[in-house]
Formats: C-alpha cells, structure tokens, sequence
C-alpha cells in the first residue's frame, strides 16, 4: 500500500468507504459483529495478514502445542509484518479465545497496526488500554485451544461474514471494521477523501438550519455553488 494511501484512510470513516465500495458493488465488506475494545485509539488500517481457525479436536489441542515453536498461532504473531492488520478468523466464535493480552501486547511492541477478529480476546481490560487498535465480539476467558485449532497462516479467510484476502487494506473505526479489495484501495482512498469533504460541508450546513432537501444530495445548482465555494474558503 502507498503511503500516501495509508494517510488518506487514516482521515475517512468506515462508513464513508462502505458507500464508496457499495458503488462498486461491493455490499459485505464491513465486518459484522466486532466492536472496539479502545474506542480512542486512533483509525486502524493496515493490509490484512490473516490467520484461521478450524473447530478444535481434543487430540490435537493439549496445552503442550504452544511448546512448539511452529504453532500457527505463535508463528503469526510473530510473522505478521509491522504496519500490518492481523485478521483472525475465529468462525464467529466467541465462546473461547482467539489470543489474550501477552499476544496483542507483542503485535503492538513488533509495529502491527491493529488486530480483528471475530471471536474474542482473553485479558481484554487489558488489551483496551493499548495504543494499537483492537476488534473483537465480546471478552471471551477461556484459551483458543478449548474450541479452535489455528490451522492456515496467511491465506483467504471469512471474518464476521466478510472475505478477506491477504493484502487487502483493512481500515477501522469507531463503527467497526471495513475491508478494501487490495486493487481498489488507491481509488477508494482518493474517492473517500472527495465524500468527506462533502459530507463535512453538509453536516455544517445542517447544523446551521438547512434542510438537507437538495443538499444531501445535491440535487439543487446553489448547493453545488455553495460546496465549491465552501471548499475554496476551507482549503479543501
């Protein structure tokens, strides 16, 4: 991802890029269900790294297999590139934990730009009180290893009934989670920017008084006007 890119997504919401992309076509792209855990960090994005769950089976799920260097679970952590979004599919399973607070706190310390999933964390009073973003269900106590086998590093996954592709650009906020295929991220970002310019003019004015009836949209010649000139006297 470009950086300048990664600066404009920084500066759009989720709900904004969800009409951009339903433009496209695009209608499930914002990841159901997950809600932030540290509503004041700042937006999420980052290109998605992705790590998936299968159900659990007892003979393979001892609490010996974190012994192994190479458990999935531990490898992604400790692979998941910096400025990077670790994306976890968790089959919409919360009832146990999809990793807890020491995890999150190494991903945070290694430079990933946030972590999903559609499960949840243990330790989450923790997990709220770091910089990096965080996404999950609900706190969930019990270890993955109860419920979810980590089976697939990096490869396509379904997170809160949305598809995730390694490298697509996994923008968050306030309202939850949106992914951007990887090939419309440059397009969508410059797009986003443009709405929100609008939508900040627009939001004004209503708070001024006026109707939004021929301002959102805009439908009426003098909106147009007064958005150009609104623009040219913000600098936007």
């Amino acid at each position: 991802m470009k950086q300048e890119t990664r600066d404009l997504l920084k500066k759009v919401s989720t709900a904004t890029l969800c009409t951009a992309l339903f433009k496209r076509g695009l209608r499930n792209q914002m990841i159901q269900d997950v809600r932030p855990l540290n509503p004041q960090a700042p937006t999420m994005v980052g290109e998605a790294f992705t790590l998936r769950y299968m159900p659990a089976r007892e003979d393979r799920n001892g609490i010996a297999v974190f012994q192994n260097r190479d458990h999935p679970q531990r490898k992604a952590v400790e692979e998941c590139p910096p400025g990077a979004v670790m994306v976890i599919d968790s089959r919409k399973d919360a009832r146990a934990a999809s990793a807890g607070g020491i995890l999150v706190a190494r991903l945070m310390q290694r430079g990933v730009a946030g972590v999903v999933t559609d499960g949840g964390f243990r330790d989450s009073p923790d997990i709220a009180k770091y910089a990096m973003p965080a996404y999950h269900v609900r706190p969930s106590a019990p270890t993955n290893l109860t419920l979810h086998e980590a089976i697939e590093i990096n490869g396509p996954i379904g997170c809160g009934d949305a598809p995730v592709f390694p490298g697509d650009v996994v923008v968050g906020d306030g309202d939850g989670v949106v992914v951007i295929p990887a090939h419309l991220a440059d397009e969508i970002a410059v797009e986003a920017t443009e709405m929100t310019a609008f939508e900040d003019f627009v939001q004004e004015k209503v708070m001024e008084g006026r109707s939004i009836l021929g301002l959102y949209p805009p439908t009426d010649e003098q909106s147009r006007t007064d958005f150009a000139a609104w623009r040219q006297a913000k600098g936007r």
